[in-house]
């Protein structure tokens, strides 16, 4: 397009240097002719400006087609990429005075993973075809790139009672498995993107093939757990008469069950360790989590895998029961992104992203040692400032109507906070947050 305006420059100085030359003419015809190049130069801005606004929705197209071509680029023949940039491309750009459209799209592995996308048309001009050029040639260039970055993603997920109200638990099962699909496609190589899903009630089951490990901290659940056992003792006592007689003492003794009985849920650890991802230590009773036999227990929780079979099978066992307690949901997901016991995530390599996705349909109402909103408020807001100074980034998701400042200060960024008011808003809430981690694996 720059070309153009430079040619039109120099007919209008020809033009103006002939003017200059015409001294016989008179003063009217010479006025009449200065007119026009400057009709020229207002007809030259009024084209440019019109080639420039289809320039801008042809780039806003590119960049779109080429982050759509990233997903699946891999798995794709040459002709098939070809074939879906055209497809994705004209169904974004809208500008039907845009002729002779042409859109080109390549594949490659040089210096990282990158698809780029050129493309290309005519924009018919109204004005500069009175100099001779019909139309301007308008071209865009976009590309996206992405190595060897990870991303590790762990979703606590609200599995309270009320969420078996107004469609909020169907709503969050199809939400979970698009943004799992959303993942999936994301990782051009297995094991690129894991995730971890933490259903949350009051407690979180961390799964009672677990009864063995040493993380798990009996006291409590010892002495609600259990039977007493009567034991009786006779001893023979001789009378004067000679009679031998038995007396017999009862006594009770408390026999804690089977640990293998436990359904595997647990509560919050002792203060401060609830709201810290330290590794537990069987000398230090205080970072062991407590075992609890609930019967509103959750699901238990799956931890970083890439098995998405798996991850999408686990979303079809969640089942609404419980009180409210963002903040062991939180607890754990930051535990599942750890690489300590009893999780034992991957080790992080340098380029490692961890991201917590924490959803709930309200209020928190109970946790371990209250039943009050502002004290539970009080240690969730403790444990998201200590994930995010740990390098955590953090997204919340509320359902319901009004607001939870502890939910909305949690998220890393004001535009990580998502508050709808409907179940099917879910979906869209977690669509937006899959497809702004999809780009976050996107370098450019």
């Amino acid at each position: 397009m720059g070309n153009n305006v430079k040619s039109l420059l120099g007919r209008l100085q020809d033009r103006l240097h002939e003017l200059r030359a015409a001294n016989g003419a008179n003063v009217t015809v010479t006025f009449a002719l200065a007119t026009i190049p400057m009709v020229g130069f207002v007809g030259a801005a009024v084209d440019y400006s019109h080639a420039n606004s289809v320039r801008a929705a042809m780039q806003a197209a590119a960049d779109s087609t080429v982050l759509m071509l990233s997903k699946n680029a891999t798995s794709m023949t040459t002709g098939q990429i070809n074939t879906k940039a055209n497809e994705y491309f004209q169904a974004l750009f809208n500008r039907p005075e845009a002729t002779g459209l042409t859109v080109a799209a390549t594949y490659t592995t040089s210096g990282g993973s990158q698809v780029n996308l050129s493309a290309s048309s005519n924009v018919k001009t109204e004005f500069m075809r009175l100099m001779g050029f019909a139309s301007l040639k308008v071209s865009v260039g976009a590309q996206s790139r992405w190595g060897t970055s990870k991303m590790q993603v762990a979703l606590a997920l609200d599995v309270t009672g009320s969420m078996a109200w107004d469609g909020k638990m169907p709503a969050l099962k199809t939400a979970t498995k698009s943004l799992l699909t959303t993942l999936e496609s994301s990782a051009t190589t297995p094991g690129d993107v894991q995730v971890a899903i933490i259903p949350f009630a009051k407690y979180v089951n961390v799964g009672k093939s677990n009864y063995h490990q040493n993380w798990i901290d009996w006291d409590d659940w010892d002495d609600n757990n259990g039977t007493d056992q009567s034991t009786t003792t006779c001893t023979k006592k001789k009378g004067k008469n000679g009679k031998t007689t038995n007396k017999c003492e009862t006594s009770t003794t408390w026999v804690p069950a089977n640990h293998n009985t436990w359904n595997g849920c647990v509560t919050d650890r002792d203060k401060d360790y609830d709201v810290k991802n330290t590794s537990p230590s069987p000398s230090i009773n205080a970072t062991l989590f407590p075992a609890e036999q609930a019967s509103d227990c959750p699901a238990a929780m799956l931890g970083l895998t890439n098995d998405w079979i798996a991850l999408k099978n686990k979303v079809d066992e969640l089942q609404p029961d419980g009180y409210t307690n963002q903040g062991i949901g939180l607890a754990w997901a930051w535990m599942a992104l750890s690489n300590g016991q009893p999780l034992n995530a991957p080790v992080k390599s340098a380029d490692t992203q961890k991201i917590i996705v924490l959803m709930s349909d309200g209020l928190n109402t109970a946790n371990r040692w209250d039943d009050d909103q502002a004290p539970i408020d009080a240690r969730q807001a403790i444990a998201c400032t200590n994930a995010k100074a740990a390098g955590i980034t953090i997204y919340t998701v509320l359902v319901m109507s009004g607001t939870s400042p502890v939910m909305k200060n949690c998220a890393s960024k004001p535009e990580y906070y998502f508050e709808v008011t409907s179940a099917n808003q879910t979906i869209s809430a977690f669509n937006a947050i899959g497809t702004n981690l999809a780009k976050l694996r996107v370098a450019k």
